[in-house]
């Protein structure tokens, strides 16, 4: 017997009463903005993940892990808008720091198919590994923060 795949309603019991009506938002406007969305059950919970553009490559996931709700944003394009990454509070720019480092760029020695990011936030450069690099825990500061990057890269790949 096949299971039926999950959707947003599902993902959407789940989320924190707190993010709700941020996770909402987001929702409806990646939807709006051509994103295609899929919904698959973890260990921690929920992975809601956004693809966006010909061919469809991933923009943003939903995430749960034991601190919280988190979302990580795929910023392919981060180049276009280096003001708003030096305009990042301190909490989301220790994340970045704290993230792991791309082993491609920095030893080379990954997947030929890895693609980590290169950037500088305040005169700092940072080569981080893409799959969490910027994967931020939603929070009061960082809500309105997580929305605009969303804005900017999506901008940045139309």
């Amino acid at each position: 017997m096949t299971q039926k795949k999950p959707g947003f309603e599902q993902f959407f019991e789940t989320v924190d009463d707190e993010n709700k009506p941020f996770v909402q938002n987001l929702h409806n406007y990646l939807i709006d903005n051509g994103c295609k969305v899929t919904f698959e059950e973890k260990k921690n919970g929920f992975l809601a993940s956004y693809k966006y553009g010909k061919p469809p490559r991933a923009l943003l996931n939903f995430l749960f892990r034991k601190q919280g709700m988190l979302t990580r944003i795929y910023g392919e394009h981060i180049s276009g808008y280096p003001d708003f990454l030096n305009a990042l509070p301190p909490e989301m720019v220790e994340h970045i720091e704290n993230a792991g480092i791309c082993h491609k760029l920095v030893h080379n020695a990954c997947s030929l198919r890895c693609d980590g990011y290169d950037f500088m936030i305040g005169g700092k450069r940072f080569q981080k590994c893409r799959y969490n690099c910027f994967e931020f825990l939603m929070t009061e500061e960082s809500r309105p923060f997580i929305k605009s990057f969303v804005e900017h890269e999506i901008d940045e790949r139309k």
